[in-house]
């Protein structure tokens, strides 16, 4: 009976195994950063950005997270302290007082799904990347 139980057990952990392995790989934060950032120039860094323009996030491993406004420029932002901490499936929690996000914010970041705290990172500069303009 011991060997009935253990081929569902062991036909299970081969097939996640496979998917595992037919997963694909991401790529390092800077391939990451730079498939982001392609076909753009960086203009001249900013110390805040308005709240209202920002569109959507997206953080980038141990590295940056990219804000991208209403008008499709995308600011990086490299934080100054607890960059380590930033993992893409984390939830950015921000408290501001007014109505930018600035260089001297902290934002908390958070495991959506076990509502669990992973710590905070402090801003650092936003460097915004526009599209080229067509012409």
């Amino acid at each position: 009976m011991r060997k009935a139980a253990l081929v569902p057990m062991l036909l299970g952990t081969a097939l996640l195994g496979a998917g595992v392995a037919q997963a694909a790989p991401r790529g390092t934060p800077d391939t990451q950063l730079a498939k982001a950032l392609q076909g753009r120039t960086a203009g001249k860094p900013v110390n805040c950005i308005r709240l209202m323009d920002i569109d959507t996030s997206q953080i980038i491993d141990k590295t940056a997270i990219l804000y991208t406004t209403r008008n499709g420029t995308v600011y990086v932002n490299r934080p100054t302290s607890g960059a380590e901490q930033l993992r893409s499936y984390y939830t950015l929690v921000t408290d501001t007082h007014t109505n930018q996000l600035c260089s001297i914010d902290t934002v908390k970041l958070y495991d959506s799904a076990s509502r669990i705290s992973y710590g905070w990172v402090g801003l650092g500069d936003f460097v915004p990347y526009a599209k080229p303009r067509k012409g």
